[in-house]
């Protein structure tokens, strides 16, 4: 799946002249994340140029509407598998409909930004390269589902992390002809790499130490056996892993690229300027949706509510904490103290590296590095995880040595 994603990267949209935009990668900003996390795809305007960002968008809007703001998705929730069937179909269908309005925005957009980029700037061109980038997202969406049914990992995640590894090659020659080849001092600049690895090894220990980081909360079950049989329930410090990041990404993408459509419109021009990230505002948005984030999906993995009262049915409890809401209350409370420290962790791991970036003039792909690190090392660790609950599911030892 990854070898075809790889070579669909290259597959160049009818209509479309990608040699205009050999300069995408020189721009930071959305545009600059955008390239980097399709792997290269939208700098060649290739089939998967929007990639599977309508889809993450689509989920956010789903996941968003389901918590009692329609009764209808809330009860999906409620029905196990045949529910979430329903929901999956929903998002995908919605995934559809902003991969339309994202393709069409995109080759409007840029082709006012790059004239040329479309070689006939009619309704019906624009239709097709909308079509076609739109089955592009679909072959993706189905790639994904793929890889979490046949493979190893979330299928979203390791494609999206898949996509930021191809660029790694290409960021670091950047690099090199940048602040090394071109330095007007060779030994200032090898001083400046060295520091350079350095933070980024700090970055990636703290990463894993955050992402390993738990508490566990002690649970007691009664058994008439064996007396009192305790275990515990982990919380980790970011139960939400790395979707957060993806979320806020993608919610910055949506409205700029729908702001191209009015350009000359004062808030689209308002959008276009504030909700990049390389402005201050933009900036403290994007950190402001990573703290929301983190907290509503970590809401929703844990769920205290589904927590305690499957203790209550199972028996069990905390020491000195009663069964049902008290005991939901102090699972949401210890959540909720956890997920801050998680969310603003992310937030000093996404922005610092963009803050580090504009004080020393590096190239934008490492300003933006931060960004692609947590997801990369996040997917890793999750991917290494499952490989080793694979093993250790199949490992068997003999009675007989």
């Amino acid at each position: 799946m990854l070898f075809l994603y790889k070579l669909g990267t290259y597959i160049v949209v009818p209509g479309i002249d990608s040699s205009m935009l050999k300069n995408l990668t020189e721009q930071g900003g959305m545009f600059g994340f955008a390239n980097m996390i399709s792997g290269g795809a939208l700098q060649r305007f290739s089939i998967f140029a929007i990639g599977i960002v309508p889809y993450i968008t689509a989920s956010i809007v789903v996941q968003l509407l389901q918590m009692d703001v329609v009764p209808k998705l809330t009860e999906w929730t409620k029905q196990g598998e045949k529910g979430q069937k329903k929901t999956k179909k929903l998002t995908r269908y919605l995934a559809i409909g902003l991969s339309l309005i994202q393709a069409f925005g995109l080759s409007f957009s840029f082709n006012k930004l790059y004239p040329g980029v479309v070689t006939n700037p009619t309704i019906g061109t624009y239709i097709m390269i909308s079509l076609i980038l739109t089955l592009g997202t679909v072959i993706l969406m189905v790639m994904g589902e793929l890889i979490e049914k046949k493979g190893i990992g979330q299928g979203m995640s390791v494609i999206i992390t898949a996509g930021i590894t191809m660029g790694i090659p290409t960021t670091l020659y950047m690099y090199y002809v940048s602040d090394i080849q071109n330095a007007a001092n060779l030994f200032i600049a090898i001083i400046k790499t060295v520091l350079l690895v350095l933070v980024v090894a700090v970055l990636i220990i703290g990463i894993i130490f955050v992402q390993r980081a738990e508490r566990r909360v002690p649970i007691q079950y009664p058994n008439q056996n064996m007396g009192n049989y305790r275990s515990t329930l982990p919380i980790k410090i970011n139960s939400a892993g790395v979707i957060p990041v993806i979320f806020s990404v993608s919610i910055l993408m949506f409205p700029m690229t729908i702001a191209q459509f009015f350009s000359g419109n004062p808030v689209a021009q308002f959008i276009i300027k504030y909700f990049n990230y390389n402005n201050p505002v933009g900036m403290a948005f994007y950190a402001l949706m990573i703290i929301l984030f983190a907290y509503f999906y970590a809401f929703v993995q844990m769920n205290p509510e589904k927590i305690a009262e499957n203790l209550k049915k199972s028996g069990g409890f905390i020491p000195g904490i009663r069964p049902g809401k008290s005991t939901e209350k102090y699972i949401s409370s210890i959540l909720a103290k956890l997920t801050l420290v998680g969310a603003i962790f992310l937030t000093i791991l996404a922005v610092t590296p963009m803050v580090i970036g504009n004080v020393a003039g590096l190239p934008s792909q490492i300003q933006i590095g931060g960004t692609s690190l947590i997801i990369i090392v996040g997917v890793a660790l999750d991917v290494a995880s499952r490989v080793n609950s694979y093993l250790i599911d199949r490992k068997y030892n003999s009675f007989i040595k």
